[in-house]
């Protein structure tokens, strides 16, 4: 049986694993859920994937996302302004 298995990797360190595979320079929340733009703030924790990493085994892949915390200032760019 192949098994493909999928992680988000927190900068501090820590990993979970999620259902799917995450694109490069994807917006996502804690759980690694892609956010809905434009965002309705700037005061929210996000993500983005700052790169992904893959390791082929006899039975299956892990697909490694690591993630990069934006800060309140660069998620400006994506919150709607009102």
């Amino acid at each position: 049986m192949f098994m493909n298995e999928y992680f988000i990797v927190f900068p501090e360190g820590d990993v979970q694993e999620i259902s799917r595979r995450i694109p490069v320079a994807e917006i996502v929340d804690i759980n690694g859920n892609r956010l809905p733009l434009p965002l309705p703030t700037n005061r929210m924790i996000a993500y983005r994937v700052g790169r992904v990493k893959t390791n082929e085994n006899k039975g299956g892949t892990e697909t490694f996302h690591f993630l990069e915390l934006l800060s309140a200032e660069e998620l400006s760019a994506y919150a709607e302004i009102k």
